[in-house]
């Protein structure tokens, strides 16, 4: 695990569902009602009563991001983003993927939540380049939380070593 932003910010490779943080992200699909990926394992590991509390928030947008009970999981509550889809980076994927990371950020603000975790939002089935990814997300994340105390610590929580070395790597120069 590395540490940036004074420590408030983690880069680690871990299982998302296993976090006991306040927050953990989805990187949801536009129905938020599950999926492949993150997305499935977090409806799977926070069991049925997920789907049902999704299901009232009526979906999502690209972009956008909503916030639903843990349910079964360690993390207290669930931020579902709903990233882009990579069509090549001239389609807006890069406004619309920050987008995901502030909306969840502000609704973990809104909630005083003082811990969050995201997975690598887009870079699986949306076939968004991890390194760009990567770029957007610690870009964002530092810009919002050099204007706000809360969220305390952010997590990326990356699926494999390969990710977490991106990140690191890219944080080389985003982060520090």
């Amino acid at each position: 695990m590395r540490r940036f932003l004074d420590g408030r910010v983690e880069v680690v490779v871990a299982n998302i569902t296993e976090l006991d943080l306040d927050a953990i992200v989805n990187a949801a699909n536009a129905s938020l009602l599950g999926g492949g990926g993150v997305d499935g394992a977090i409806h799977r590991a926070a069991g049925p009563e997920l789907v049902e509390a999704c299901r009232r928030l009526g979906g999502a947008r690209s972009g956008e991001a909503k916030m639903t009970e843990g349910f079964g999981l360690a993390a207290r509550y669930v931020i579902h983003a709903v990233g882009p889809i990579w069509q090549g980076g001239a389609e807006g994927e890069p406004e619309l993927l920050a987008r995901c990371y502030r909306n969840a950020l502000d609704l973990a603000y809104e909630a005083q939540l003082r811990s969050v975790a995201f997975p690598c939002i887009s870079t699986g089935v949306y076939g968004y380049p991890i390194s760009r990814a990567a770029a957007v997300a610690q870009s964002t994340v530092r810009a919002w939380l050099e204007r706000h105390d809360i969220p305390e610590r952010v997590v990326f929580c990356c699926f494999s070593e390969s990710d977490r070395e991106t990140y690191e790597r890219v944080a080389g120069t985003e982060l520090v």
